[in-house]
């Protein structure tokens, strides 16, 4: 039966950035699934465990800075998870920020920061789970990108060079990984109400703006990429490897 596919009973699965928004809202989807779920942030995940508790799955806190985070300390990471939950089969990549300049003003910290949880920071996390998936004969890896995977933006130019860059690992981790059970791919959020938007939504004329541009007439919500997750994380998804799935209202189709 398909529904079958999409049961992820007996998988574990690294949520990064899980305390809130499009990180927590993947996270219960998973374990909704029937998936064990370890979540990752620099603060505490408390609702989200909580939450995943509530349905019946084992949930194991991981408290980490990404900005600040050594690739021995993201090592360190994945082996504190196998360790406490015997396996890893998905990893989702969702940690990131935003920082708003123009460009001839951009600091030189807000890019550093900004590019190494973006990317850096997901790059070596995808590494370190590798080495545990492969071995193991595969697993799910799911990166968070952006409709600035594919646009320019305004006033973001280290969030855009980011997710660009994203887009494109996510594609080049695929072809070398594919033939070894790995499917890479990503989601691309559209515009969504979370606290990074929050600016753009207290501002009446962008606001305005970007919902004139979006079809479906609305921003996004963190649970609009569940369905998303869920099929990028079960076995439904074996033949689709390097997509970056938009998940963005029709933005994109504009």
């Amino acid at each position: 039966m398909i529904l079958d596919s999409f049961d992820l009973r007996g998988r574990v699965a690294l949520v990064t950035g899980a305390s809130q928004g499009l990180g927590q809202a993947m996270a219960l989807a998973l374990a909704e699934a029937g998936a064990d779920v370890a979540a990752l942030d620099r603060i505490g995940c408390e609702q989200t465990c909580e939450q995943i508790r509530a349905l019946g799955r084992r949930y194991f806190p991981v408290v980490c800075d990404l900005r600040r985070a050594s690739v021995d300390d993201l090592n360190s990471v994945v082996a504190q998870i196998v360790s406490n939950l015997e396996r890893l089969d998905i990893l989702v990549n969702n940690a990131g920020i935003i920082r708003r300049a123009p460009a001839v003003d951009f600091g030189e910290a807000d890019w550093d920061d900004i590019l190494h949880i973006n990317l850096k920071a997901l790059f070596f996390l995808s590494q370190a789970v590798a080495r545990v998936m492969i071995p193991r004969g595969g697993g799910k890896i799911i990166n968070v990108a952006s409709l600035l995977s594919f646009q320019g933006g305004i006033l973001v130019p280290a969030y855009t060079a980011a997710k660009s860059g994203v887009a494109g690992v996510t594609h080049a981790l695929a072809n070398e990984w594919a033939n070894q059970g790995i499917n890479v791919n990503a989601i691309a959020p559209g515009y969504m109400a979370t606290e990074n938007t929050a600016a753009l939504r207290a501002d009446p004329d962008r606001s305005a703006a970007i919902l004139a541009r979006i079809p479906a007439g609305r921003w996004g919500l963190p649970e609009d990429l569940k369905g998303a997750v869920l099929f990028l994380a079960s076995p439904a998804s074996d033949y689709v490897h390097g997509a970056v799935l938009p998940v963005d209202g029709g933005w994109l189709s504009r």
